[in-house]
């Protein structure tokens, strides 16, 4: 009976896991980097998993060509949420005794902006909360278009590709014990899962809060 449960397990595993990942991948990708639920997603936890996925399944040149796909989805989605703020501002994006979406974490993401610069849109990418956040204070402050997708791009040439491979080539190590792997895929697995459905918990309970009146719209000064 175990046998068979574990022949059923690999063989879904197998079955789905690489669509299933690149699905998932790249759709979460390109929401974390647009709009302001991005804030709510895993997506650091999610690359790394999905290279650990595709590591079960021995697929290396898929992990090469996602995080090929990954980067373009994740610049497309920095662009999505630059316009956004470049025409709507950052009002909505701070709502009264929210959680997360505050006049507290907009500013200290304003502030990042404004100290580093271009420097901070390339380092945006490591950080979960800024990397949202970034794209839509850019716009709102009119930072050059071209400037800001260089500085993107480089950030997401930096972010995506070291994720997803170092995931893949992590559990490459783990091949020759099998059970080490396979409670590593889970656990990437079951992580992802919880973050996200944590996450849109949170942001249910956030985005249903009255919009800030105080947060202002971003077009002072441009970083």
């Amino acid at each position: 009976m175990h046998a068979a449960a574990d022949g059923v397990e690999s063989g879904w595993l197998e079955t789905a896991g690489p669509v299933l990942v690149w699905i998932i991948v790249l759709s979460f990708i390109f929401c974390e980097c647009a709009f302001i639920v991005g804030l709510f997603l895993p997506g650091d936890s999610l690359l790394f998993g999905a290279g650990v996925v595709l590591a079960s399944h021995g697929a290396e040149v898929q992990a090469w060509v996602m995080c090929g796909a990954a980067l373009v989805v994740a610049i497309l989605g920095n662009q999505v949420g630059y316009h956004i703020g470049r025409y709507t501002g950052t009002k909505l994006a701070a709502r009264s005794g929210a959680k997360v979406l505050n006049q507290h974490n907009l500013a200290r993401a304003r502030s990042f902006l404004d100290r580093r610069g271009f420097l901070a849109v390339v380092a945006a990418r490591w950080i979960p909360w800024i990397r949202t956040l970034a794209p839509l204070i850019a716009g709102a402050a009119r930072m050059s278009e071209r400037r800001f997708l260089l500085g993107t791009s480089l950030g997401g040439l930096l972010w995506v590709p070291t994720l997803v491979l170092a995931g893949y080539y992590f559990a490459g190590f783990l091949s020759s014990v099998p059970w080490l792997m396979t409670v590593l895929v889970w656990c990437s697995i079951g992580v992802f899962a919880v973050g996200t459905a944590f996450g849109v918990w949170r942001y249910r309970q956030d985005i249903e809060r009255p919009v800030d009146e105080l947060a202002d719209d971003g077009h002072a000064r441009a970083p």
